[in-house]
């Protein structure tokens, strides 16, 4: 069945003539009569009475119009959406985030939303490792990881974080102009556990090695925010991503740590071949997020 021949069906229903109908349509009457006959043809029987007064509906086109109708309505909602997927402003979008990003990529998200309420997003965090994955296997759209990405993967670098030492309120600061190891030697450290943040877990590694400590955490937390919360509590330091200042209690001083493996780049990660009007979107309103934070 030719949804064209429907359409006619409905269009004719609701116009006095088929002139009418016609011009409803952008074509010309005797292509739309000829389109009628079509449909009288596969039914087997009249679907309009024509007279002075226009055309009328038999029996068998009323029988048809109400299934006609729905039919038409649902192709027309179906071609609208494509529309809208075609521009990016409807469908659906996975992304997931990591330690670093956990400021930017909530405000991304939040802002796309307001920008496009027709696209559904799920949110999730995860490892960069976990991220990589998973838009590889296509079960994420974006991600947010720690640079260099995959060669496989396409990138965009979004920002860059540093490691600090945060400190409980009524401690001592760590040492600026020295390398910090013997302090770190000295007092108790908290640290996430190594599954939940394996990135994070390798860069602390990397600079403590540099530095020539020997430091231990004394306890590990399955998220930061844990973390943070034995730093103000007291139970130990933590070195941590200079990031985490927007979820740390207020009580927990922050200090800079210099040298080789202090800095890193975050970026978004995507499939060359899943670069979709959303995900297009979604990246542009990543960019500007990202140059609105450079800019405060």
């Amino acid at each position: 069945m030719e949804l064209r021949l429907l359409r006619a069906l409905v269009v004719a229903a609701d116009r006095s003539t088929f002139s009418e109908a016609a011009a409803e349509l952008s074509i010309t009457q005797p292509a739309f009569t000829k389109q009628i006959q079509q449909l009288e043809s596969l039914v087997g029987a009249p679907l309009f009475r024509r007279g002075r007064q226009g055309a009328a509906l038999t029996s068998a086109g009323s029988a048809l119009l109400e299934d006609a109708r729905t039919l038409v309505a649902l192709a027309d909602r179906l071609d609208e959406r494509m529309r809208r997927m075609a521009r990016g402003d409807a469908g659906h979008l996975t992304v997931a985030f990591g330690l670093s990003s956990i400021a930017i990529a909530p405000r991304a998200v939040a802002a796309f939303r307001a920008a496009l309420p027709g696209v559904t997003v799920r949110l999730e965090d995860m490892s960069s490792a976990r991220q990589v994955e998973d838009v590889r296997s296509g079960e994420l759209d974006v991600g947010f990881v720690r640079l260099p990405a995959p060669d496989d993967l396409r990138a965009a670098p979004v920002l860059s974080d540093r490691l600090v030492i945060a400190c409980p309120p009524s401690w001592d600061a760590p040492p600026v102009s020295s390398d910090p190891a013997h302090w770190l030697h000295e007092h108790p450290r908290v640290a996430l556990r190594p599954a939940r943040g394996p990135g994070l877990t390798a860069q602390v590694n990397r600079y403590l090695v540099r530095i020539g400590s020997a430091s231990k955490a004394i306890q590990e937390a399955d998220d930061l925010q844990t973390v943070l919360a034995l730093v103000a509590a007291g139970v130990g330091a933590a070195v941590v991503p200079e990031s985490s200042r927007n979820i740390a209690p207020a009580r927990v001083t922050m200090h800079h740590l210099s040298g080789e493996y202090v800095r890193w780049e975050v970026g978004v990660v995507w499939r060359a071949d899943n670069e979709t009007p959303v995900v297009r979107t979604f990246l542009d309103e990543i960019a500007r997020v990202a140059a609105a934070a450079d800019d405060r």
